[in-house]
């Protein structure tokens, strides 16, 4: 069996060479700047993000065991999640299951049993608009349909389509699934990190600086994958795979249909200090309904904001936008009894604006491209799986996808 290059080593391909390593094929991971891909796109190579996974991301949570990462994923918010309504000031727990939802003090605001039913609706039927076939039921649209649209699918409610919320609605259901976790020190440490060393402990090869700049093809197949000094001519029984953005995909292989919409995302990042006594805390994840701020996550010695769907925001400087986002997160400090100092004026602050983040998930979008590009060649990435919308878990399928579909 000959090696299997894999381009890209974000979490597709994290996973990607995982999976080929599992099936006995000899493994090169290139990738031309921080492992990790977008979750990890700050300077110091630290998360940009809230990124969080439910217990209905099974094969995420494979993924952390197979790498000796599962015990460092917490779950921050066991009893509900808090969630801060700043057009009132209101202040409650959400339970992220239905089956919480019998306790009145955990139900989202609006819940009824046409909401529920309208609820259920979407995850059948012909794909439509979400915020259409929600409007019946604004206050249950408000307060927990659109906060799970714009964090699933990254895309606004008036646009978003509900075959792709179909497929989280149909995965949170059983027993433990809506469950949220995230990584106690970050994405880094706790995945990324602990994925590269079993890589290599299991025999594969990790280049680093390696950007493919270009890649040829000759009689159907990928013939040569052009890393400037560092070339690579392919042997008969060489395969490789294609875990970039959708953009980049579309330099190299022009012929193949990707995504023609994006939506952005803006991150956030506040320095917080801690005093010694409060370090090594507990790791906090909350919601703001109403503002700037949608999911707010904090760790000892630091805070992350996530804004999806930022089609607005990312228009906005970041000293614009901080102290707003400061004001909130102070609000939520004194609703849910946060502890450490929450002074007025904003700390340190790193905005991240990353204007293509996702595909627009979006009623009628085409579907992906089938992941077998040429005879030895495949794609991943979170924005080529057929049914989920870009996620992690998405990600991570797509990689041991696209290593099936190899010869």
């Amino acid at each position: 069996m000959g090696t299997t290059h894999i381009v890209g080593a974000g979490v597709a391909g994290l996973s990607a060479a995982l999976t080929a390593l599992a099936r006995g094929r000899r493994v090169v991971l290139h990738e031309a700047a921080t492992p990790g891909g977008r979750a990890r796109a700050l300077a110091d190579g630290t998360d940009n993000g809230t990124h969080a996974l439910l217990g209905a991301n099974r094969a995420a949570l494979r993924f952390l065991r197979d790498v000796g990462a599962r015990d460092g994923w917490v779950e921050p918010e066991p009893a509900g999640l808090p969630v801060l309504d700043v057009a009132d000031g209101s202040a409650r727990r959400v339970a992220l299951s239905p089956a919480g939802w019998w306790r009145a003090s955990r139900r989202p605001p609006g819940l009824t049993a046409g909401a529920f039913l309208s609820l259920l609706g979407l995850a059948g039927g012909r794909d439509r608009a979400i915020g259409a076939a929600m409007a019946a039921h604004p206050a249950f649209l408000r307060g927990f349909v659109e906060p799970l649209v714009i964090a699933a699918l990254n895309t606004p409610v008036g646009e978003a389509s509900s075959r792709r919320l179909a497929a989280v609605l149909h995965r949170v259901g059983a027993p433990g699934a809506a469950r949220l976790y995230v990584a106690r020190h970050g994405l880094g440490p706790d995945m990324v990190d602990p994925a590269l060393a079993a890589i290599r402990a299991r025999g594969g090869e990790v280049r680093m600086g390696a950007r493919l700049r270009t890649l040829s093809v000759e009689a159907g197949r990928a013939a040569s994958l052009g890393f400037g000094e560092a070339d690579v001519v392919l042997a008969p029984d060489d395969a490789v795979v294609l875990s970039l953005p959708p953009w980049e995909v579309a330099r190299l292989l022009p012929a193949t249909p990707v995504p023609a919409e994006h939506a952005p995302i803006l991150n956030l990042h506040f320095a917080h200090a801690t005093s010694a006594d409060e370090r090594g805390g507990p790791v906090r994840f909350l919601g703001v309904l109403g503002g700037l701020c949608q999911w707010v996550l904090v760790r000892p010695g630091g805070i992350a904001v996530t804004v999806s769907a930022a089609d607005a925001e990312q228009h906005e400087a970041a000293d614009d936008l901080a102290p707003r986002a400061w004001a909130e997160i102070r609000a939520l400090a004194a609703a849910f009894a946060l502890p450490g100092a929450w002074p007025d004026a904003p700390p340190p602050c790193r905005a991240v604006k990353e204007r293509r983040a996702t595909p627009r998930h979006v009623v009628g979008a085409p579907p992906p491209p089938a992941p077998r590009a040429l005879a030895n060649l495949a794609l991943a990435g979170d924005w080529t799986h057929p049914v989920l919308p870009a996620t992690i878990e998405a990600a991570i399928r797509s990689g041991a996808r696209a290593v099936a579909a190899l010869p």
